[in-house]
């Protein structure tokens, strides 16, 4: 059910940030934006683990901060697989919105994620 869940999230901040910014990021629909979130799911199962392997020293040398590449390829990635229907004008703007879908995934998944545990 939370892997279901995350889907939807991520369909949701796919139409938000869309809308945000119309001219650099395009989601031609809700169904489009599910298949996006259900390919980058994916995509961060079998791709993402090999590519934070192959990037760690790079990684470690920049403090971190190389995995919001990894995380605007991922994206590039998706754009790739769900076509036309799903784009961004840059690889720039595809790494702006990672950032802000992590930040948006860390605050939701704090109020979401965590349930009263008081038996």
């Amino acid at each position: 059910m939370k892997f279901w869940l995350r889907i939807i999230i991520n369909a949701v901040l796919f139409m938000a940030l869309a809308g945000f910014f119309k001219a650099d990021f395009y989601v031609s629909s809700v169904w489009v934006a599910l298949l996006a979130s259900l390919v980058l799911a994916l995509l961060n199962a079998a791709v993402k683990p090999i590519l934070m392997i192959l990037s760690l020293p790079i990684t470690v040398i920049t403090l971190g901060l190389f995995s919001i590449v990894i995380n605007g390829l991922m994206l590039q990635l998706t754009s790739f697989f769900v076509g036309a229907n799903f784009r961004f004008s840059s690889f720039g703007m595809s790494m702006l919105i990672a950032v802000l879908m992590s930040l948006c995934n860390a605050i939701l998944s704090s109020y979401v994620g965590h349930q009263d545990r008081s038996d």
